[in-house]
């Protein structure tokens, strides 16, 4: 497992370089800015990831919440763990799932509501004839016909936060590197550290294409923006007051164990 320790240092390394970490939430805006202009003015030549149907599109993207805490709980119930083994500790931590969870559903619902509160149903995709016998985007679309409204980017905002919060989340692997664990915990560890950045890297590509393939750039824009403003109130604002799942931990351990 020498080649995975090698993988996750370099990783660690990445990470830990300031204007890695302070640039890399605004890199989606600039995305999402640029792929849509690319987009307007057809820049970019049709590709295999030009289709919704693509395999990464239909198994990873589609479901890219289930995959993100797929692998995101266990880690951070290994390297919570390695911190400290205090039961409210553990607990207030593995709270920030059970929050993004929340945060994810309730943004999607909202898009949702707004796409059908500003919606109309035509007969055909060009909109040349309404069919206003329908009034919400279910049934519009149960008939068979297509339903137009504001439709903010689901695919933009999911890809943000769940890229921003694997990051927040990941960040204690630099102090864990010399923790003193067991040969089964520290393999598993690492190998989900290497799995979430992969995931992180998967989640980037796949926002380019949604960039510069589909969706309007200010559908783009409000599902970037709404991505990261989830992750500026809980990370940076809520997540450092007292009554939060706290931020994780990334002091040194024999730092946090004088203090614990």
């Amino acid at each position: 497992m020498a080649a995975v320790d090698v993988v996750v240092c370099s990783l660690v390394t990445l990470w830990r370089i300031p204007a890695v970490r302070h640039k890399f939430p605004w890199m989606f805006l600039l995305i999402s800015v640029v792929g849509s202009v690319l987009k307007e003015f057809q820049l970019v030549p049709q590709t295999y990831f030009s289709s919704s149907r693509n395999f990464l599109n239909v198994y990873f993207v589609k479901v890219s919440w289930g995959w993100t805490l797929l692998l995101l709980t266990p880690f951070l119930l290994l390297s919570n763990t390695t911190f400290s083994r205090d039961a409210v500790f553990l607990g207030r931590r593995l709270l920030s799932p059970a929050v993004a969870t929340a945060v994810w559903y309730s943004c999607t619902e909202t898009f949702f509501y707004i796409e059908n509160v500003t919606g109309e149903c035509f007969q055909t995709d060009s909109m040349d004839a309404r069919s206003g016998r329908f009034t919400s985007k279910a049934e519009c679309k149960s008939a068979g016909h297509h339903w137009h409204g504001y439709d903010i980017s689901g695919h933009s905002f999911i890809l943000t936060y769940s890229a921003l919060f694997i990051v927040e989340e990941t960040a204690p692997m630099a102090s864990l590197r010399t923790a003193s664990m067991s040969t089964l915990p520290r393999v598993v560890l690492n190998l989900l550290y290497v799995a979430l950045n992969l995931i992180v890297i998967l989640w980037v590509w796949m926002f380019i294409c949604t960039s510069v393939y589909f969706h309007d750039l200010s559908h783009k824009v409000v599902g970037t923006a709404s991505g990261l403003l989830a992750w500026y109130l809980t990370y940076r604002l809520w997540y450092r007051q007292p009554f939060s799942p706290g931020l994780p931990p990334q002091r040194q351990l024999k730092e946090h164990k004088r203090h614990t």
